[in-house]
């Protein structure tokens, strides 16, 4: 096991930070994009079901109640999206494989360390090079383009989270959508929505279609997450079949590394989990 040789806000390089080196960031075209796509599919949701299902007037409590689970979702989602976005992964300070730094880490006789070639930083365990945060990463699973950040020891939990409400904000959203059209349907498209009829025919089709497909991609990817911290292992390390090469932890133990001490905030994307709990 391997301790950082110096706190993260030590580190000079500016590469990956923004708003004056205070707030972690990728400037990658291609996850920019992604990441604002996913706030505007979101909204596009939100608009749908504001002007078509709140409108229903034959069930207000119905709408009242469904508008506010879908925001409370939407929040939640969103609020994952951009800690995981914002969060530093667990980058290794750049170029810190000097000699001196290597002197101070006291190792013992025939003891070996990595080097990255590519950031010149020493290589923790279960590290691995990111090309586009073009940073070493701790216990890296992957990068994921849609949070325009890699997803590794510090921000996991945000991401897993971000994947659940996704899901499930999918999920009722779909339910909403298919619910609502065959009211439509069953009223002639006569006064079901604050729009014209062709319209509400487009937007609920469109919301069916986004809701099925990320409730399909994001429950998967939910899914697979958990199988991965259950077993102590990595998106990367079960792609290339890793042989352990560390001291594996106990399933629960996997759990609490990630999600910190079990309790509510295991669900809350605002809170963070403790830093005693995570591992070098």
């Amino acid at each position: 096991m391997y301790e950082p040789l110096r706190p993260w806000g030590q580190d000079r390089d500016l590469h990956n930070k923004c708003f004056r080196g205070r707030i972690w960031c990728i400037r990658d075209i291609c996850g920019i994009i992604c990441a604002v796509l996913t706030w505007l599919l979101v909204f596009y949701a939100e608009i749908v079901v504001l002007s078509v299902i709140y409108q229903t007037e034959t069930h207000p409590i119905y709408s009242t109640i469904n508008v506010f689970l879908f925001n409370v979702f939407a929040i939640l989602a969103l609020t994952s999206h951009t800690r995981a976005m914002f969060t530093d992964p667990g980058a290794v300070p750049k170029g810190n494989a000097t000699r001196e730094n290597i002197e101070r880490m006291g190792l013992k006789e025939g003891q070996v360390i990595f080097k990255c070639p590519k950031c010149c930083s020493i290589k923790p365990q279960r590290a691995h090079h990111c090309s586009v945060c073009q940073r070493c990463i701790r216990k890296m699973d992957h990068h994921c383009p849609w949070v325009n950040n890699c997803v590794g020891e510090n921000n996991q939990k945000y991401f897993v989270l971000f994947t659940l409400y996704i899901a499930l904000l999918s999920l009722h959203g779909l339910i909403l959508g298919v619910h609502q059209f065959i009211i439509c349907v069953g009223n002639e498209w006569k006064e079901c929505s604050s729009v014209s009829p062709p319209t509400t025919v487009i937007l609920l089709l469109f919301l069916i279609f986004e809701s099925l497909l990320f409730a399909i991609f994001t429950a998967v990817m939910f899914m697979t997450q958990l199988s991965a911290i259950w077993n102590d292992e990595t998106g990367i390390e079960q792609l290339k079949k890793e042989e352990a090469s560390w001291e594996k932890m106990s399933r629960w133990r996997s759990m609490q590394a990630v999600f910190g001490r079990f309790s509510f905030s295991w669900m809350n994307p605002f809170t963070s989990p403790p830093l005693s709990m995570r591992i070098c």
